[in-house]
């Protein structure tokens, strides 16, 4: 079935589900067999970013057979059930109720881990910054005893990013090799010195005890579970939509992202995982960049009433600015690419989220 030959209704979801999981696997089957009888440890599995990696692993396992098992730690166990039941209840799943920062360690063995959990709330870096910087520090050295602790083999951990601090605005796409510019004097910088934090804890303990971790920063990213009521300007512009609003860009709508959709993001996080070089830092997104004056434009046309305003207020934030990965050495490095383009991206996001297309656009 072509993504064009869905239709909205009661199965649009499971459909939409089904086309990607489809794509996904296409494009990671080498992957899988490495992965075969082995045990997983994941934190962070129960996010947007997190579901996604559950549902390819959860599909690969039903396609191949791989007995793929995988121990997931989340702080809100009722709220999964309550949203992705059919995950909650995966018999290869098993979900561990605990804190990254002390959770105590399953019994048995663990092969690989990914790392996946932060709270990457603005609210919470604003509010407080204490907690958002010692969640990521110490809930990182945690997840890193705890592989040095089972032996693993291999771990995944997911940086952002905001280690770069605010990318210039004549420095068109930020590679992995520009050292950034926080100030670490302003507390909005918790987050982000975090990350940078949890980062040099992967290298010291690749170099102190030999663990193999591969790096993922990741940038902004569009997609079916994407929240739609925070701190994200695209799931915000989608609800507008949605909803029949005239979607309103508060800043000046100069400020310019891109946007890596889920299916994309998930080929790229297993294919990383797996065959990326330990120690090293890839940048995870899109390069093909849009202010967000054209994103919302773009999104109400697509699947809004073609509204949308900009009030011009001041741009604030961590990336006020530009905010586009360089992404040549994962594209050279493990030949990946991006195969959908943002304004499909948009749709099936909108699809997802309950939006009823009536073919008129």
């Amino acid at each position: 079935m072509k993504y064009n030959e869905l239709q909205s209704g009661a199965a649009v979801r499971g459909s939409l589900l089904k086309f990607d999981l489809v794509s996904i696997y296409e494009a990671t089957q080498d992957v899988w067999n490495r992965l075969r009888d082995s045990t997983l440890f994941i934190t962070g599995g129960t996010g947007f970013i997190g579901s996604w990696l559950l549902e390819s692993l959860r599909w690969a396992n039903q396609e191949l057979g791989l007995k793929i098992q995988a121990h997931i730690l989340t702080r809100d166990l009722a709220g999964y059930h309550q949203k992705v039941p059919h995950l909650a209840n995966c018999p290869e799943f098993k979900f561990i109720v605990g804190d990254v920062r002390d959770f105590t360690s399953p019994a048995g063995e663990f092969s690989h881990i990914i790392h996946a959990a932060t709270d990457s709330s603005h609210a919470m870096n604003q509010a407080n910054p204490k907690q958002m910087y010692e969640t990521i520090v110490r809930g990182t050295t945690r997840v890193l005893d705890f592989a040095v602790e089972k032996k693993c083999e291999k771990v995944l951990l997911f940086s952002s990013g905001a280690v770069y601090g605010r990318q210039p605005n004549d420095l068109g796409r930020v590679s992995e090799s520009w050292l950034g510019s926080l100030d670490l004097l302003d507390p909005i910088n918790a987050y982000a010195e975090g990350k940078r934090g949890a980062e040099m804890l992967a290298t010291i303990y690749g170099d102190q005890f030999g663990l193999e971790v591969s790096i993922a920063r990741i940038f902004a990213l569009i997609g079916p579970y994407l929240p739609l009521d925070t701190h994200y300007a695209v799931g915000n512009f989608i609800k507008d939509a949605i909803e029949g609003k005239s979607i309103t860009v508060k800043g000046s709508g100069l400020p310019v992202r891109s946007y890596l959709y889920a299916s994309d993001l998930a080929v790229w996080l297993w294919r990383l995982f797996l065959d990326g070089r330990p120690g090293i830092p890839y940048n995870i997104g899109s390069e093909n960049e849009i202010s967000l004056g054209s994103l919302a434009g773009l999104v109400a046309e697509t699947v809004g009433n073609g509204e949308f305003q900009i009030l011009g207020k001041a741009d604030v934030g961590l990336n006020p600015g530009r905010y586009v990965p360089d992404t040549a050495r994962i594209r050279n490095e493990l030949l990946l690419g991006e195969s959908v383009k943002l304004e499909q991206a948009i749709r099936r996001t909108a699809l997802w989220c309950g939006w009823k297309d009536n073919g008129s656009k």
